[in-house]
């Protein structure tokens, strides 16, 4: 067995912890935030990011830019009909729907056009206005008549 870690330091001053290591709180760089812009910097980068003022906080992007609009597509078109005619809001017949009024913001091209919508809806992409007009249908904004 080898030698334990007191009798390695035997007859040595300090036993291996340096002049004030050993006795009392030394060693320790500081009380509280001491040295927050000195020898510490790192901890508060790591650990206090935004402790002085506003540092590392950034920026609120506008919510203009950062709100998603609410998406439709013209294959879900017949499930959206169908589940508003279960509830009791439009006829399974209808051929005429306000996307804008029920909260949707564009209207987008995946899946088939069925039917010959005429749609209301704040913008739509080029594909989605391609194949609703291909199935005899329309698309309008909220403006037009």
């Amino acid at each position: 067995m080898g030698k334990t870690k007191t009798s390695k330091h035997r007859g040595s001053r300090t036993c291996g912890r340096g002049k004030k290591a050993g006795r009392g709180k030394g060693k320790r760089g500081g009380h509280g935030h001491a040295g927050g812009h000195k020898h510490m910097w790192i901890r508060t980068l790591k650990f206090e990011r935004d402790f002085f003022g506003s540092k590392g906080k950034g920026f609120k992007r506008p919510q203009s830019v950062v709100a998603a609009p609410v998406t439709v597509n013209v294959g879900d078109l017949p499930r959206l009909v169908e589940r508003l005619a279960r509830e009791g809001t439009v006829k399974p017949t209808v051929k005429e729907l306000d996307l804008d009024a029920m909260g949707y913001h564009k209207l987008l091209g995946s899946g088939r056009a069925d039917r010959a919508w005429v749609l209301t809806v704040g913008s739509a992409s080029p594909g989605a206005v391609e194949k609703v007009k291909s199935a005899g249908g329309k698309v309008k904004s909220p403006g037009q008549a």
